[in-house]
């Protein structure tokens, strides 16, 4: 894919993200792309549904499988607005999707370089194809947004 390709679903998966942030959620976004297509959409309902594994990329990817009437996602992209952790990054690389595109880098649990690195995996000689920092500053400041909302809500505002 190209870099005007790659803008255009992220800012999708930004969308999402917001989506999130209306809802108290930490605002992750993500869709899933194959060819010109969105298969699936999700956003961050951790806190909604009381379920640790109701991660945008979790959901969006379920959604895909769905809608394609298969858990085979192969040739797919994989677009989330901050870097996917390893329980996403697996379920992306079980799911067979072939490419992950993130945003802004997660220093305390991102799979793709930023906790660790889980990128480089194979399964079945198959690997996943990564990339990050697509709209970056947009995705960090989508979070930024939130915990600043956050620490107000707390009274722990400067």
């Amino acid at each position: 894919m190209d870099y005007e390709t790659d803008v255009k679903y992220m800012r999708e998966a930004l969308r999402e993200g917001r989506r999130a942030l209306e809802e108290d959620e930490v605002p992750i976004g993500a869709v899933v792309v194959a060819g010109e297509q969105v298969l699936g959409r999700g956003y961050n309902r951790v806190e909604r549904l009381k379920d640790a594994t109701a991660h945008a990329e979790v959901i969006a990817i379920g959604a895909a499988s769905e809608n394609l009437g298969d858990w085979r996602l192969e040739g797919a992209t994989l677009y989330v607005t901050v870097e996917p952790c390893m329980m996403c990054l697996g379920a992306a690389f079980m799911s067979r999707i072939s490419r992950v595109v993130y945003g802004a880098k997660d220093i305390r649990s991102g799979a793709c370089g930023g906790a660790v690195s889980l990128g480089g995996l194979k399964y079945t000689d198959r690997e996943v194809i990564i990339s990050g920092g697509i709209l970056e500053e947009e995705c960090r400041g989508l979070l930024q947004e939130f915990f600043v909302k956050l620490r107000e809500a707390d009274g722990k505002s400067e």
